[in-house]
């Protein structure tokens, strides 16, 4: 029976990291949900990028480059970091390089293990039917917020782990599974409503449109499972 495990913060990851494990990402607002989206709309590949620096110079070797750093757009972008930014007239059959404040540090942070693979409340169905299909040990790590704990990340982490656990074929004996799930079991009646606390939320509300946190808390928004793999995230599925 194959095991999960919840990594609160990306600089708890050491104390995780295991090269024979699958790792989901998972930064509900926004940059997994981003990702989803922008396979929903055509992308090709998302070149990941963590430092400021690298993301001027992809913008200067030509990719169209999406990045923010604190919630908003970095002057040099193309745009930011909202679903509803990469639509197919920008991103259909194109390669983005894509920045942001935690998720894709998140994903170039793991990049030892086995598969990556790309998590949010708006694939989680095909996320958990993956796994559930082709059974491996997880570790899901939220990317929070500057390293800090996150009400978003962790409940989507609880709604992945008590599927998986359902199916019967994974287990665990984590305590931050058990409380990530039991995060998930007081919210999921009323997700938005529960999430108004979030500090992110929070944070974005003078940043972004309504829609596009209700967009990031739509369970099953897209239909695409993405991977990272030889520096670029793909489609998978």
């Amino acid at each position: 029976m194959k095991t999960i495990e919840v990594c609160f913060s990306p600089t708890l990851y050491h104390l995780y990291s295991n090269p024979e494990k699958t790792v989901i990402i998972i930064d509900v607002l926004r940059a997994t949900s981003s990702i989803c989206a922008a396979f929903e709309a055509g992308a090709k590949k998302i070149l990941p990028i963590a430092s400021i620096e690298d993301a001027y110079k992809a913008k200067q070797d030509g990719y169209i480059l999406a990045a923010e750093r604190d919630g908003k757009i970095l002057d040099f972008a193309d745009f930011g970091n909202s679903p509803d930014s990469f639509t197919p007239e920008r991103v259909k059959n194109k390669i983005i390089a894509y920045s942001t404040t935690n998720g894709t540090q998140a994903i170039k942070m793991v990049n030892n293990a086995k598969n990556i693979l790309i998590g949010a409340f708006v694939n989680i169905s095909v996320l958990t039917n993956y796994l559930t299909n082709y059974p491996e040990s997880v570790i899901i790590v939220c990317s929070g917020w500057k390293n800090k704990f996150c009400l978003e990340d962790t409940l989507c982490a609880g709604a992945i782990a008590d599927t998986l656990l359902k199916s019967k074929k994974y287990s665990t004996n984590c305590d931050s599974t058990f409380a990530a799930i039991d995060l998930w079991n007081i919210a999921k009646d009323n997700l938005y409503t529960y999430l108004e606390k979030a500090s992110h939320r929070n944070r974005l509300k003078n940043i972004v449109n309504e829609n596009v946190i209700k967009y990031c808390y739509t369970i099953d928004a897209t239909n695409v499972l993405p991977h990272y793999k030889d520096g670029f995230i793909e489609k998978l599925i």
